[in-house]
């Protein structure tokens, strides 16, 4: 079996205790997380990281929503790969991020081995 390509990892969470959690996830499997607590921080990371993938909480503080977000990364980094992270699995918020441009909806607590799986697809 191939051994995947690290990927580089922005994960958008305001709660600090999933962001870190989440971060050490991903950094165990072998790929760089960095992580910012809301829009503004997300795109001033993105800039610097240069993400392959970004996991974006859906509910975020300071005045910018996931789907602003989720536009912007887009325009910055066309080949960005968007993952909604969200405590919510209503069938209105799944269609809302479908919509904003996520490709996969994550609901809290994720599958560490599912996540592996998506960050290894091209």
């Amino acid at each position: 079996m191939r051994a995947m390509p690290a990927r580089r990892v922005l994960i958008v969470e305001d709660n600090a205790d999933t962001a870190l959690t989440t971060a050490l996830i991903v950094r165990h499997l072998g790929h760089t997380a960095e992580a910012a607590a809301d829009g503004f921080g997300a795109l001033v990371q993105a800039r610097k990281l240069r993400p392959d993938f970004a996991l974006v909480d859906l509910n975020l503080p300071g005045g910018m929503d996931c789907a602003e977000l989720a536009r912007r990364l887009k325009a910055e980094h066309p080949s960005i790969r968007l993952i909604a992270l969200t405590g919510s699995a209503l069938a209105e918020d799944r269609e809302r991020t479908r919509e904003a441009g996520f490709e996969v909806h994550l609901v809290k607590p994720m599958d560490p081995a599912y996540l592996e799986s998506l960050l290894g697809r091209v």
